[in-house]
């Protein structure tokens, strides 16, 4: 008898026989690929499992090919007992999710298992419903900055060249967010058009004093000439603006960051934390840069922010690379220029576990709620088939407890939760409803008359320039912010010219997208094609069969449904859906689908129309987006 059968006939004699006669057979599999100390659990039957882990040779950090721990095995079985020892006894992570984040507490709240989730709850100290799950903001949302005024929260990410640019975002309870505006809407001051994808507008930061809301942003050039960086700061009295035109502070650097004490304002800039005094209205510099601290792990020290409390100066910062290495560090001083001395506990924030769901953790800042309780939003990145990080980078939140000896750490140094306790916050429902124009973007400015949102669709200006040129306007886009979804388009079938093309689109930048869309060549037809570099790949030209006098003004409906990086096209026209076409690997609408330019980003998905030199309008009567999973 095998070890698998034993195990399986619930036969603890033949067990125990067989792991000491062989006790390496304990890291055999099942026919599944299950190892089997994760199948003994999956039975639970608790002596077996108890035997296992007290007297084989098995590890209790074994994982199987989705991440999942023994735990997880064991809140499918359901055996109270069983979850209890190895939560107590063995130190099992209730709260510890796979590669898809799903945790043991996520198990037995989907099997409605009351007895399981009576003793979750006993041992978290909340229910599931009372739990949030990391990243809070899905899709892209990097270089997260918080600020809280009163009991209201406010939050900033980077948008690079998309227009209006620098959202911020609003909650009550720090896990439901809206954009309720922008740092810049003026097209003018946005000064986007000639900028590649991945430049533009870096990690901001928004702090409040006195009245005054004030964002901070790194405005990055191409690599065309001799200045790469330059600083930009807005204020406004409200949170949703109107901002003011944006300062230009020449002090070469990124993260730009904005500390007020006393009156007085100071600006943070990398490497490791340089400090400049900025004047009374944070428009000019008025002192020369000088260095705090270069950082405690020393390579790539970034977003810094500086947090006072209890006598000393807390100096945030990111380092080791946005990749893998990616961290949160701290170090204090008594005097704002002083010496300041590195945390013991660093890193504060990091994914030690290379096969977890959430990685690359860093460029976090504090916030403290209305009762007291701290907590660090930070950014971070999910990857899926082999390394590609379709959403781009994500902002997650974890809670920040102080040591004895004064230090601030996150999560108990055990890197990015998967599912946390809710902070202690009057519930919030926040409002990104189809029709709120916030979520939208073009990549750079869009022409005067280039996008119309209203309460009847959408109207876009053909572009005189195709998707793969940076001139090209008029796309509009929203942020993709699950690995799986549907996506729709309503297009009411213009007059096309021959060359001619409006649709759908999945859209990373420039250089990579992917196009499901209506043309013209003498008749009408569909087609889908992929940009990839500087190759376009064209699939399954569908001629319609209907003359153009049949078509115009006529609706057809253009859906993509996402599986991770395989995407399936569907359109509808008069009739039932019909399958356009499969891709089946889309990885290049990601940061490491190919090497151009800057790729830190992420994938968006909206509505585009291609004119060349003959305008014309299209029409779109609605698009929906629904995320899968």
């Amino acid at each position: 008898m095998k070890l698998c059968e034993a195990i399986r006939n619930q036969d603890l004699e033949n067990v125990i026989r067989i792991l000491v006669e062989d006790p390496p057979c304990i890291d055999e599999k099942d026919e599944r690929g299950i190892p089997l100390c994760l199948y003994a659990a999956e039975t639970g039957n608790f002596p077996i499992v108890k035997y296992i882990v007290e007297y084989s040779r098995a590890s209790m950090n074994t994982v199987d090919d989705e991440n999942r721990t023994i735990l997880h095995y064991a809140a499918m079985s359901g055996n109270v007992e069983l979850n209890r020892y190895l939560v107590e006894k063995v130190g099992m992570d209730i709260t510890a999710g796979d590669k898809s984040r799903v945790t043991p507490y996520q198990i037995a709240w989907e099997r409605r298992d009351d007895a399981l989730l009576s003793y979750y709850k006993e041992r978290i100290g909340a229910s599931y419903e009372e739990m949030y799950q990391n990243p809070i903001r899905t899709g892209m949302f990097p270089d997260p900055s918080i600020v809280r005024v009163g009991e209201d929260y406010y939050m900033v990410n980077s948008s690079f060249i998309f227009f209006p640019c620098i959202p911020i975002s609003h909650s009550k309870d720090l896990i439901h967010w809206e954009i309720i505006g922008h740092a810049i809407e003026n097209p003018e001051w946005a000064a986007l058009e000639e900028l590649e994808g991945g430049r533009g507008f870096w990690a901001p930061d928004i702090s409040y004093d006195n009245g005054r809301f004030y964002i901070a942003a790194t405005y990055r050039l191409n690599d065309t000439g001799t200045v790469y960086r330059k600083q930009f700061v807005v204020s406004s009295e409200k949170p949703e603006g109107p901002y003011s035109k944006p300062a230009v502070i020449d002090e070469d650097g990124i993260d730009p960051s904005i500390f007020h004490e006393n009156g007085r304002h100071y600006m943070l800039l990398n490497r490791g934390a340089r400090i400049f005094e900025l004047n009374e209205d944070c428009t000019k510099q008025i002192s020369e840069a000088s260095l705090l601290y270069y950082g405690d792990q020393k390579r790539a020290p970034e977003g810094p922010h500086l947090l006072k409390k209890d006598g000393y100066y807390y100096l945030f910062l990111a380092e080791g690379g946005t990749g893998p290495g990616h961290r949160i560090t701290v170090a204090r001083s008594r005097e704002l220029m002083g010496n300041y001395e590195p945390c013991p506990y660093n890193p504060i924030m990091r994914q030690m576990d290379e096969n977890a769901a959430i990685q690359r953790c860093g460029h976090g800042k504090p916030v403290c709620t209305t009762n007291g309780e701290w907590y660090m939003v930070y950014l971070c990145g999910r990857m899926i088939g082999g390394g590609y990080s379709m959403l781009g980078r994500e902002t997650a939140l974890d809670p920040i407890t102080w040591t004895a000896d004064g230090w601030p750490v996150v999560n108990d140094l055990k890197g990015p939760s998967v599912l946390q306790k809710k902070p202690d916050l009057a519930p919030y429902t926040a409002d990104e409803g189809k029709n709120n124009a916030h979520k939208w973007v073009t990549p750079r400015a869009p022409e005067p008359d280039g996008v119309t949102i209203g309460p009847d669709g959408f109207r876009i200006k053909g572009s005189r320039y195709p998707l793969s040129q940076v001139e090209a306007r008029n796309i509009l886009l929203q942020r993709q912010t699950a690995f799986c979804f549907r996506a729709e388009a309503a297009l009411v079938i213009p007059d096309l010219k021959d060359g001619q093309e409006a649709g759908l689109t999945c859209y990373y930048d420039e250089n990579t997208w992917v196009n499901f869309y209506l043309g013209r060549e003498g008749g009408y037809f569909l087609t889908i094609r992929e940009h990839i570099g500087k190759e376009d790949v064209y699939h399954n030209k569908i001629e319609l069969k209907h003359s153009a006098e049949e078509l115009i003004g006529k609706e057809i409906r253009f859906a993509v449904e996402t599986d991770y990086l395989e995407r399936t096209f569907f359109y509808r026209l008069f009739e039932k859906e019909e399958q356009a076409d499969v891709l089946d690997n889309v990885y290049y609408l990601c940061d490491e689908g190919i090497k151009m330019g800057k790729r830190f980003t992420g994938a968006m998905t909206g509505m585009f129309a291609y004119a060349g030199e003959e305008p014309f309008f299209a029409k779109f009567r609605e698009f929906l987006y629904q995320p899968l999973l």
